[in-house]
């Protein structure tokens, strides 16, 4: 299959400069290593690479591709079923039970598997697949999986793979040394960072003055100037993102928090909402700050600021992305100093004296107790609501269908009829659970 049907199936007109340099390099037969910015499409520089170096006649798991999050193994799974390349794929992760996972790929037999790399070991030791058959192996995030000490496990997956002819490693910063155990052999280094390690052209930031040493109120004030625009709120803890999420919700204002602490399926929630729309606001550990396709994020604010220039690049790197413009707030009492890695004072945010009120995003979420494993896909979705719901094309927005359940989005003015309207009806003669998501 050749690059631009893919791009057709994803629905992306070309790659950009980075993307394509990857691509080239490839081809040279290297080991490659990617430096670039968050947000930049990384994923597609290698998943486009790897589907080309695939073969339809081999069976067992050719690719191998290790990264520090379950959502990023989402994420990725996606992006590449969304490919429609002919090839299988699957995730790998921990908090659910591995034994399914190995039924999963006696079922599907996939040609790529994404994962952690605890979980990939289990799966490598019990020779839940055929290890011999893979040939290359891609570290998506390099950098975070050093920094959250996945080390060893990454060392026993490699020393697991006995025919490895290719590697690529992904980050977004510059690691000055390559460990040992990731046997890199004839590097190709692509470096597309910005050099300075700057604050983007097209991201202005801005400092804004806590009167008191607790910022909850300040925060709550500068939320409510953004309106809804898309808002991804930073804190240091997960106590101080439910604290923060807590007070919000007393204010009236309508957000989702996440954090690793957090059940799996809560967090899935939280992000899907946050991606389609029915959440502008999002309050999260570093957890978001990196690995999550988030798009159209409009502002990033800094709650806490991070201890190291790293996580406040990271952090940053989630707005102003492509071309799109965007804008970072740091919330300081008026007694804090700026840290060091922030070279020059930003410019002061005024907050009005007299507060907008909140703003409630304009669609919610609904979630229908059925999905692909019944037969029910997102066209049946969007017509059943459409003739059951009595919803036109402009009402409903994004709609995700899983393999057991599905959600949409739909226009909040007009959620109440649709539930009323379909409390009877079937989705292709099934019934379904539908309500709004919590």
């Amino acid at each position: 299959m050749n690059i631009q049907t893919i791009l057709a199936n994803l629905k992306i007109e070309q790659l950009n400069a980075m993307q394509q340099v990857a691509i080239d390099t490839y081809r040279e037969g290297c080991d490659l290593i990617l430096l670039s910015p968050t947000g930049s499409g990384k994923t597609l520089a290698y998943l486009l690479p790897l589907v080309s170096s695939l073969k339809s006649e081999v069976e067992g798991v050719q690719a191998v591709i290790l990264v520090p999050s379950r959502e990023l193994a989402l994420q990725i799974e996606q992006v590449f079923k969304s490919m429609n390349t002919g090839f299988t794929i699957m995730s790998c992760y921990g908090g659910r039970p591995a034994m399914d996972e190995h039924r999963t790929m006696k079922g599907i037999r996939p040609s790529v598997i994404v994962g952690t790399p605890g979980r990939m070991n289990d799966h490598l030791e019990k020779l839940n697949f055929d290890a011999a058959v893979v040939n290359l192996l891609v570290i998506d995030e390099f950098d975070k999986c050093l920094e959250f000490g996945f080390q060893e496990e990454m060392a026993a997956v490699i020393g697991k793979l006995p025919n490895l002819r290719r590697r690529f490693l992904l980050s977004a910063t510059d690691t000055e040394e390559i460990p040992r155990f990731t046997g890199l052999n004839r590097t190709i280094k692509l470096n597309f960072l910005n050099p300075d390690g700057g604050v983007s052209e097209r991201l202005r930031l801005y400092k804004v003055i806590s009167p008191v040493k607790d910022k909850l109120e300040t925060l709550y004030r500068l939320l409510c100037c953004l309106g809804n625009q898309s808002t991804l709120v930073f804190c240091n803890h997960r106590e101080s993102v439910e604290r923060v999420g807590n007070y919000l919700h007393s204010m009236k204002v309508y957000c989702e928090t996440f954090h690793g602490g957090m059940e799996q399926d809560d967090r899935e929630r939280a992000l899907y909402k946050f991606r389609n729309g029915s959440c502008h606001i999002f309050i999260s550990t570093d957890l978001a700050a990196r690995g999550l396709d988030i798009p159209d994020i409009k502002n990033v604010i800094h709650y806490h600021l991070p201890v190291a220039e790293d996580g406040f690049v990271h952090r940053n790197g989630r707005t102003a992305r492509w071309e799109a413009n965007g804008s970072a707030y740091v919330i300081l009492y008026a007694e804090e100093q700026l840290p060091s890695y922030i070279k020059e004072d930003p410019e002061e945010y005024i907050l009005p004296a007299i507060t907008p009120k909140p703003v409630q995003p304009d669609f919610v979420t609904l979630y229908i107790g059925k999905g692909k494993k019944d037969k029910i896909n997102k066209i049946d979705i969007v017509g059943f609501l459409s003739k059951k719901g009595n919803l036109g094309k402009e009402d409903i927005g994004r709609v995700d269908v899983k393999d057991h359940y599905a959600f949409a989005a739909v226009l909040r003015s007009k959620y109440k009829q649709v539930l009323k309207l379909v409390q009877n009806e079937k989705i292709k003669g099934v019934k379904a659970l539908i309500e709004l998501a919590k």
